[in-house]
């Protein structure tokens, strides 16, 4: 298969070393000082305490590279705008787009009953350029569950887990995902296909609007924050008005707050994605876990105070680092 990780950080620099050393013809766009080691040294991974190295075609510009088979797309949220406008080049009639990413999807609604499909995120999509360049037709979504970091750029460090979750929007799965999956199953992911993958995305969120903000506010690792009672009791009410949130719109993420921490706990010690890049310095993924979170309960009617406060402090707090627009 020809694939492009579009955005070859932590996760999708994983995803790009596997499905090379399996012997797919990949390539990846990446920017700054990642791209430039990848450009001159290959890609290197270490996962499961062993190192390899792959070469890999690296270009921070999409338009010099040919039409793909799969285009999965592996970045935050606020850089969407940006793919939209590059991914072009590399979409030919049957190609897929893989949306790998943590949040809310921008086409979270489109197959959903509750609105018809007529119901749009316009805080994650303003003026449709992101479905316009990516529309629905062509999506698999991802959902993940591992956890990698880049120690270095040009190094990959997969520190846990290795399941992905595949489903197309409103769950007719079709050969491209039975063909993604098998691909992703023989380069060491545990890859597995839903048949309502928006469920998974909010189960996955349901940790994800929880954990992360709270956790780069009190600059805290996971197993710090389940431990200490206030702000455990803290997350596990954001966590039931997540889930009122997506029932109300049909999406019942069918777990206990109790069950969702147990998830975590299972990880150990470890640092939150958005925790990774208040440390770093870099933008803060607010929009997608929180604000399209809270466009969807404006639209069904559920109030979220906690949910609110929460987006508030993580707002002003990234605003006055220079870490949200």
């Amino acid at each position: 298969m020809k694939i492009c990780i579009y955005g070859a950080g932590a996760v999708g620099g994983l995803i790009a070393g596997r499905l090379a050393q399996a012997g797919h013809e990949v390539s990846v766009v990446a920017r700054g000082a990642h791209f430039t080691s990848i450009l001159a040294k290959g890609l290197r991974v270490v996962s499961d305490g062993k190192e390899f190295q792959v070469r890999i075609n690296a270009t921070n510009d999409p338009s010099r590279l040919e039409t793909q088979d799969y285009v999965i797309v592996a970045v935050k949220g606020q850089s969407l705008p940006e793919v939209a406008a590059g991914i072009a080049p590399l979409l030919g009639p049957a190609t897929s787009i893989v949306t790998a990413m943590n949040g809310v999807p921008w086409w979270f609604f489109d197959r959903l009953k509750f609105g018809g499909g007529k119901l749009r995120l316009d805080t994650l999509d303003p003026g449709g350029a992101i479905r316009a360049a990516m529309p629905t037709e062509r999506i698999v979504g991802c959902v993940i569950h591992l956890a990698a970091s880049t120690p270095e750029p040009g190094l990959i460090s997969h520190n846990m887990g290795q399941r992905l979750i595949l489903g197309e929007p409103g769950g007719a799965n079709t050969a491209r995902t039975h063909a993604l999956a098998a691909a992703l199953n023989e380069a060491g992911f545990a890859a597995v296909e839903s048949d309502f993958i928006e469920k998974e995305f909010w189960v996955k969120l349901l940790g994800n609007i929880s954990f992360n903000p709270v956790s780069a506010l009190t600059l805290s690792t996971a197993n710090r924050l389940i431990a200490d009672e206030y702000v455990k009791a803290y997350m596990i009410t954001i966590m039931r008005e997540c889930l009122a949130i997506g029932r109300a719109v049909g999406v019942d993420a069918d777990i206990d707050p109790e069950a969702r921490l147990d998830m975590a706990r299972k990880l150990g010690v470890f640092k939150t994605s958005m925790l990774q890049d208040m440390e770093a310095g870099k933008m803060l993924e607010i929009d997608g876990l929180l604000t399209g979170t809270l466009e969807i309960a404006r639209k069904a009617g559920v109030a979220a105070p906690f949910t609110e406060s929460l987006a508030g402090l993580a707002r002003l707090r990234a605003e006055s680092s220079g870490q949200y627009k």
